[in-house]
């Protein structure tokens, strides 16, 4: 639908999320709007659209596109415009789609915060970097890859010390360790385990937040914010109080302190919400947001500016409107407080005094999720929040005192949950979630029939309570016939219909069983391998976590130990002389040079023409891979009937096949005509139909290779749970996909319930006992 040309429209984008608060601050955004005489049109995830109807509803048009890949976003806005429907301003209120809104405005030139001042905040350790640039007080901190390098941070600091998220919200995987013996549950902690994390100096000092907005490119303060949260080891907020109870002084510093930062940030555009530490030292910053705070702080500033509305200034000043809010307010003149509630753990037998308090003249807002029969998780981050009390009074105290009296009158009565149902979760429907986003490789990759540039990364997650309970990733590559968004789609409609189907694996029954009869299906239906990998990956993760195993234990597998891995040299590239195993490209012009360079050469060969041969081409280099006698010839030719002269010429090689074999009836082809195969689980479809290949090629004797395509972390850590059934491991493939640093081998964090993660600790030296 075309927008009626006389009306000017806001473009929200990101909506709002499924949590009542979110869906609350985008209506008020939308309402705000729409009194001003805009056309709203509102952009989200498609299932979040339909999961937020609230939010559509206030809006004159909405359209499914993704903010979490911000160039669409504004490649999408552009169309539109050039089709003329061009918005008049660009707005967003959620933390997750601040990159694609001010690439957006960027894109239309339009009013926003510069896109590359936004990417800075939203990385904790750059924003960080920054502002201690600028001057300001920062704890220190560093991004880690693994618990290795988390250690070595906590060696170099004085502790305590805080690990979080390098990009997260409602303090999501935040918790406090006082030495190394903490550092394991709290890495546990984190919502993506395969993700770079930050471990910074815990900072001791009151907590404290400024909400403020933006009015001609300035900041003004609206208000400052007093914190309480939990005790450590979680950082989850319990209430807020608004104004702040400070001295005038201190209040001056306070303000002066984050405008400053902000200038220095190089924010111009819309809210913005500044969390800080008043310390022994002084001030120090904490993150830096460009929307509104959360805790229902968007309900609590127009108590206690009576007037304001936050969204309206916003667009006022965009569209060029007087905006009448001088450079230095005073304090509010009236306060609100808002708490949460924190029920014990356990199933919900009975609530008593909540009518009371919904009704009571005070209160701005009231809600509680939970009620006989559910459950209460653990209060572990923002999204375990089952309900809050928002409250108006004449002073903070009074506000702090009414809300806590409020909520401590609601009585709840739970019983304990049995084990098997606290990990089962019961018959909910997890939240699916595909997210898709072009990635370079670190360096070309170069074989015989194409060069590499760059992978599609995909990654599906279920969500239960805004917390990731299940989650797959993998990469594709067009050269290989994988079509990215093809695969994406592909598997958000196989994992919506897993997830909606009656979960069977209640009390103790085989929780594998039905999600092998799920796939199995899907591949008879025609179901890309690459797609049922990823919802396999979810899914057993998923499962492996309520179980509280690693999935390869859940499996029955061996544990896996450490990965020794094949050092992979592309076409082109120098020959490393260092003792490892050398999984040499052929198939190229180069071939018989490149292997008359190997002769002599002492480490194992395994050579790969990836079906680059024809019969001339064997012919001709025999002699040479004769002498060389490799340890393994993978995919030599085109034409599978020259296999079993190959095979007869090198009596002490294995040769394998990999290029093709993605079936059970592909690998029987294998190891009858060629004596080995290479399981890669993109072509077989995931970990168990890979596991079933290479038990059935370990009953006849053949040669197995565990391979690879140019995949992430996560997924080649889910593959090497399989290196014990093989031979050999080519497990390399995330050295060009990620920033990690290659190396001969690594270990798998096989303890921690899910899929592993791969542990970069050294290799102990001959003679030495392995660490602990």
């Amino acid at each position: 639908m075309s927008a009626a040309p006389h009306l000017r429209e806001l473009l929200l984008i990101g909506g709002g999320g499924e949590m009542t608060l979110s869906v609350d601050v985008a209506v008020q955004a939308l309402e705000q709007a729409r009194a001003r005489g805009l056309r709203t049109h509102v952009t989200n995830r498609a299932d979040t659209l339909a999961a937020t109807p609230a939010v559509t509803a206030a809006a004159d048009a909405a359209t499914a596109v993704d903010f979490a890949r911000p160039g669409d976003t504004a490649d999408w806005a552009a169309g539109r415009a050039a089709d003329g429907e061009r918005p008049a301003l660009v707005f967003g209120v959620r933390e997750m789609a601040q990159e694609a809104v001010a690439a957006t405005a960027h894109a239309l030139e339009l009013p926003g915060n510069p896109p590359a001042a936004v990417r800075r905040i939203r990385t904790k350790d750059a924003c960080r970097a920054a502002l201690a640039a600028a001057g300001f007080r920062q704890p220190a901190v560093r991004v880690c890859r693994d618990a290795s390098e988390a250690r070595a941070f906590l060696a170099a600091t004085a502790g305590p010390w805080v690990v979080k998220p390098r990009d997260g919200a409602d303090s999501a995987g935040v918790r406090k360790v006082t030495g190394p013996d903490d550092l394991p549950a709290a890495l546990a902690q984190l919502p993506d385990r395969e993700a770079p994390f930050l471990v910074e100096e815990f900072v001791d000092g009151r907590e404290f937040s400024v909400e403020g907005v933006f009015v001609g490119g300035s900041p003004r303060v609206l208000a400052v914010t007093a914190k309480e949260k939990l005790p450590p080891p979680y950082f989850v907020e319990i209430g807020h109080v608004l104004p702040a109870d400070l001295p005038e002084e201190t209040r001056r510093s306070v303000e002066e302190t984050v405008t400053a930062a902000l200038t220095a940030l190089e924010l111009c555009f819309g809210l913005f919400h500044v969390e800080l530490w008043l310390t022994a030292e002084g001030i120090v910053l904490g993150e830096v947001h460009v929307r509104i705070g959360g805790g229902w702080i968007h309900r609590m500033l127009p108590h206690v500016r009576p007037g304001l509305e936050l969204y309206g200034t916003v667009y006022d000043d965009a569209l060029g409107l007087p905006v009448d809010l001088p450079a230095s307010l005073p304090a509010p003149e009236r306060a609100a407080a808002a708490r949460y509630f924190a029920p014990p753990e356990g199933r919900v037998t009975a609530v008593t005094g909540w009518d009371a308090v919904r009704t009571h003249p005070a209160v701005l807002h009231a809600e509680l999720r939970v009620g006989p029969g559910d459950v209460v998780p653990g209060f572990r981050s923002g999204g375990d929040r089952v309900g809050a009390v928002v409250v108006g009074a004449a002073t903070p105290a009074e506000a702090r005192e009414l809300a806590r009296e409020l909520v401590a009158s609601v009585h709840f009565t739970v019983e304990p949950v049995e084990p098997v149902d606290a990990v089962d979760m019961g018959d909910d429907v997890p939240e699916v979630r595909v997210d898709l986003e072009p990635r370079p490789l670190t360096s070309s990759f170069r074989i015989s029939h194409m060069t590499i540039e760059t992978v599609d990364h995909l990654r599906l997650r279920l969500l239960q309570g805004g917390r990731t309970v299940g989650e797959g990733e993998i990469t594709a590559d067009s050269g290989y016939g994988q079509d990215g968004p093809a695969i994406a789609a592909e598997a958000e409609a196989l994992a919506r219909t897993l997830a909606a189907a009656r979960d069977e694996a209640h009390h103790g029954a085989d929780p594998v069983a039905p999600l092998r009869a799920a796939l199995e299906k899907a591949a008879a239906d025609g179901v890309g391998a690459p797609a049922r990998m990823l919802v396999e990956m979810a899914f057993l993760d998923r499962a492996a976590r309520r179980a509280g195993v690693p999935v390869w234990r859940l499996l029955g597998l061996p544990e896996p130990g450490r990965v020794r891995l094949l050092h992979t040299v592309p076409i082109g590239e120098d020959i490393p002389l260092d003792g490892r195993p050398l999984k040499i490209k052929l198939g190229g012009a180069d071939d018989e040079q490149i292997l008359r360079s190997l002769l002599g050469v002492p480490a194992p060969l395994i050579l790969d023409a990836n079906r680059g041969w024809d019969r001339q081409d064997w012919e001709r280099l025999r002699p040479l891979l004769a002498e060389l006698a490799p340890a393994v010839l993978e995919d030599p030719v085109r034409d599978p009937a020259l296999l079993p002269a190959i095979r007869a010429a090198l009596p002490g090689t294995a040769v394998v096949l990999d290029e093709g074999i993605a079936t059970a009836g592909d690998a029987a082809f294998a190891v009858g005509t060629a004596g080995g195969l290479n399981v890669k689980l993109m072509r077989f479809g995931g970990i168990l139909p890979a596991l079933d290949a290479l038990t059935d090629a370990t009953e006849k004797g053949a040669a197995r290779m565990l391979g690879c395509f140019l995949e992430p972390p996560r997924a080649i850590a889910y593959a090497a749970q399989l290196a014990g059934l093989c031979d050999w491991s080519d497990l390399d493939g995330h050295f060009w996909v990620s920033d990690d640093r290659p190396v001969p081998s690594y270990g798998l964090d096989s303890d921690a319930p899910g899929i592993p993660r791969i542990a970069y600790t050294p290799e102990p030296a001959r003679g030495e006992a392995p660490a602990i």
